[in-house]
């Protein structure tokens, strides 16, 4: 179990890590095309930049859930707090597609959000991963 465990937790991790960057990448592209005079070519830089990493984080992504599975029902573990870790992680899966929707939009030049909108929705990641680890850790309940 702690095998399964430690890679749950690097998957997770490194999930995570493309997670809290890919919004930050919308950011910055927001404001490159927000000025009066775009650069483009730093736009497709961040297309390309925005596009790789998505690619690499969804095996990261497919990792960290068939991991969490196997400890979930392969383990038993279970209890109220599992519930609310569940529900964090469909709400984490439903982010994950909308960056996909987001890089969609930007590989398309399609952006209608300001950078500042990019900037709190870069946050949301933050407070589930807070959640999470609280969950898992405290068991509240």
């Amino acid at each position: 179990m702690l095998w399964v465990k430690s890679l749950h937790i690097i998957f997770v991790t490194s999930w995570f890590a493309g997670l809290f960057y890919l919004p930050r990448l919308f950011v910055n592209h927001a404001m490159v095309l927000s000025n009066h005079s775009p650069d483009f070519a730093v736009s497709e830089r961040l297309k390309l930049m925005e596009r790789k990493l998505y690619r690499f984080m969804l095996p990261l992504a497919v990792l960290a859930l068939g991991f969490g599975l196997w400890l979930w029902l392969g383990y038993g573990i279970s209890g109220g707090w599992m519930h609310a870790k569940l529900t964090l992680v469909a709400i984490l899966i439903a982010y994950h597609w909308y960056c996909g929707k987001l890089l969609t939009n930007f590989s398309q030049n399609k952006n209608e959000r300001s950078h500042i909108w990019y900037r709190w929705f870069n946050e949301l990641p933050v407070i589930i991963l807070t959640a999470v680890v609280i969950l898992v850790v405290v068991k509240p309940f």
